[in-house]
């Protein structure tokens, strides 16, 4: 069974595609969808969208796994974000994809085994995890694969407590 990972972001969004096959984690692809800061909002969420529907063509996921938004105190950003986020869910709903979604803390913990590991430690457990060597500048896209693995743990039986459907 295929998912993907999401961290969603209006500037990038990282998507992780893993494979899951029987309690084993297998990756597939990762990339980062940028859009450009100078395009009106209705655009960019154009952009995100049609690449995400682009990946679901190609991969053909089950389900999906989002980033669930954090505290924010910045009110702007936390709603640009909500509106990316949910831009996405409603694409990846429309295309069939089963999508649940898990806080920072929950993925943190499934990947790392610690709610408050920082990102270089997530970035090196999804490449211990998933047997490859992520590039520095991607941590979206370890970001997008560590919410793939922390769904892929949930489905092959390794339940988290507080994730949404």
């Amino acid at each position: 069974m295929i998912i993907f990972g999401i961290d969603p972001g209006l500037n990038k969004t990282g998507v992780g595609v893993i494979e899951v096959a029987g309690k084993n984690l297998r990756y597939v692809h990762h990339s980062v969808i940028k859009t450009d800061s100078k395009t009106p909002l209705v655009y960019r969420l154009k952009v995100i969208c049609n690449e995400v529907v682009m990946l679901v063509g190609e991969f053909k996921p089950s389900y999906a796994a989002i980033e669930d938004i954090f505290y924010s105190v910045n009110i702007k950003s936390a709603i640009l974000l909500g509106q990316t986020r949910g831009s996405i869910m409603a694409t990846l709903l429309n295309q069939k994809v089963e999508v649940l979604e898990y806080t920072a803390l929950q993925i943190k913990k499934a990947v790392v085994g610690y709610g408050k590991a920082d990102k270089e430690q997530v970035k090196k457990m999804v490449e211990i995890l998933l047997k490859i060597d992520l590039k520095k500048s991607l941590s979206d896209a370890s970001d997008a694969l560590a919410c793939g693995i922390c769904l892929g743990l949930n489905l092959t039986g390794f339940m988290l407590e507080g994730s949404r459907r």
